[in-house]
């Protein structure tokens, strides 16, 4: 039976209390696997410790980790099993990126709120550099 092949997207939550070695070893493992089942790595983003809104497996804080891949539909029920029986995953997400979710990324997801958001910061940052540079000449004319 031949499987399509989709664009998944995959975040785990991998226990915080490892060492970092430790838990570049699991992320390692997850993006070796997906690559020897006929999987194709998109991106992987490394979102790093957080604290979790609430206690997994009386675990408080987790380091989170997105994967972006391309691969059949068949990989999805192994990789699932992967992360069911790794004891240091302790939750994960795994959903088929549509068309819809694919453009947004793309586009990144701009709103006009965001937009307004980056047109005050970016005059809030124009005011400090005219405060630094009023600095630096009033220092300049004292001199």
């Amino acid at each position: 039976m031949q499987y399509q092949t989709r664009i998944y997207e995959s975040i785990i939550i991998i226990n915080a209390a490892l060492e970092d070695a430790q838990i570049e070893t699991e992320i390692e493992k997850v993006k070796d696997f997906i690559i020897k089942n006929n999987g194709e790595m998109r991106a992987l983003e490394k979102w790093g410790r957080r604290r979790l809104a609430y206690a997994i497996k009386k675990k408080n804080n987790g380091f989170y980790c997105l994967y972006e891949f391309k691969a059949p539909g068949d990989v999805i029920a192994k990789l699932e099993r992967l992360y069911l029986l790794n004891e240091n995953i302790i939750r994960f997400l795994t959903v088929e990126l549509n068309k819809k979710a694919l453009k947004a990324k793309e586009v990144g997801q701009k709103t006009p709120i965001s937009d307004q958001i980056v047109v005050e910061e970016a005059k809030e940052a124009a005011k400090e550099a005219a405060k630094e540079a009023a600095k630096e000449v009033s220092k300049g004319a004292t001199a």
